[in-house]
Parts: C-alpha cells; sequence; structure tokens
C-alpha cells in the first residue's frame, strides 16, 4: 500500500486482514502500512480517501454494497467521534440486507478483529485518525 496522496484510493490489498495498530493517520496489516483511511471488505482491504470532516465520503465505499453476499454486518469506524451514518445510506445498507453500526475508529478496529476471528460476514470503513 502507498503513502502518496494519488495512489492511496487505488491501494488495495487482495484479502481481508485484521488491522494490527492504527493512529498516527493510517493502520497497520499484515506487516504493512497504509497513511489514510481503509475500507476492510471480504474481497481485500482499500485505501479510501474519507476524513473525519467527511467519514461517508468517496465513491469507493460503494463497493461494499456491492460484495452484500460477503458482508452482513458493516463498521463504521468515524473518527475519534461518532458520526451518524446519513439516513439515505442507511437505507442503502438496510435494503442490501447489511446491517450498519456507527463507532469510533478504535472500537470499530477492534471489532472488526474479533467479528474476523469468528469468521463473521463482515465489513469495515475505517476513517484514519492522528
Amino acid at each position: 500500500m502507498s503513502d502518496t496522496p494519488s495512489d492511496r484510493r487505488d491501494a488495495h490489498l487482495p484479502r481481508q486482514v485484521p488491522i494490527d495498530a492504527y493512529g498516527n493517520g493510517g493502520f497497520r496489516f499484515a506487516g504493512m502500512s497504509h497513511k489514510g483511511s481503509v475500507l476492510c471488505l471480504p474481497s481485500g482491504l482499500y485505501g479510501w480517501t474519507a476524513t473525519t470532516h467527511a467519514p461517508f465520503s468517496g465513491e469507493r465505499l460503494l463497493k461494499s454494497l456491492e460484495e452484500g453476499e460477503g458482508i452482513r454486518f458493516m463498521l463504521f469506524g468515524t473518527g475519534t467521534d461518532i458520526v451518524r451514518l446519513p439516513p439515505a445510506l442507511a437505507a442503502r445498507f438496510r435494503a442490501a440486507g447489511i446491517s450498519c453500526d456507527a463507532m469510533t475508529t478504535g472500537a470499530a478496529v477492534r471489532t472488526l478483529n474479533i467479528m474476523l476471528s469468528e469468521g463473521r460476514p463482515v465489513g469495515a470503513a475505517l476513517v484514519a485518525v492522528d
């Protein structure tokens, strides 16, 4: 995964892995690190452009809806504060049969790791924090 802003959007690790650490504006996982926000989906881990000021932004977020069969729970780590999903976005996930929960990024990382260890069909949209 890359550290330059233009490459962050296109970064992709082709498998789902737990998050080993977060903070300093990024994440560590599978012996690698990534600056910026990430989407953790059954098809892998993707760089994402969301920020604490816009935690639900970016077209890439819609990829989580495309993987509906592999996801039953979608966790949203919205930074250091909890931000509710916009009603229209929550409705799209509900229509796809995906339960959503917004929480701080730290709580979302911990919950994701537990659910992955249990083999549950989970995805996460994690906003990077300092």
